[in-house]
């Protein structure tokens, strides 16, 4: 049986970390990714993350809105 496709709506951190990171030209990691969690980054009720959901609180954050500092450096 094939893997099923994760969706931009229902991925783990892990899957996330690996998506921003083919997308952007900064590697970002799974840890940098429950890191965020901690800070209060959202996440559905099953743990998975929304990657919508996810960026807008990224904007959020380096604009002042949230924890201050989204990603760290």
């Amino acid at each position: 049986m094939p893997a099923k496709t994760p969706t931009i709506t229902v991925l783990t951190p892990a899957q996330l970390a690996k998506v921003l990171s083919a997308a952007g030209s900064r590697r970002i990691t799974e840890e940098m990714v429950r890191s965020d969690i901690d800070a209060g980054a959202p996440v559905n009720a099953d743990g998975t993350m929304n990657l919508i959901h996810y960026t807008a609180w990224l904007v959020k954050a380096s604009s002042g809105g949230g924890r201050g500092e989204a990603g760290g450096d």
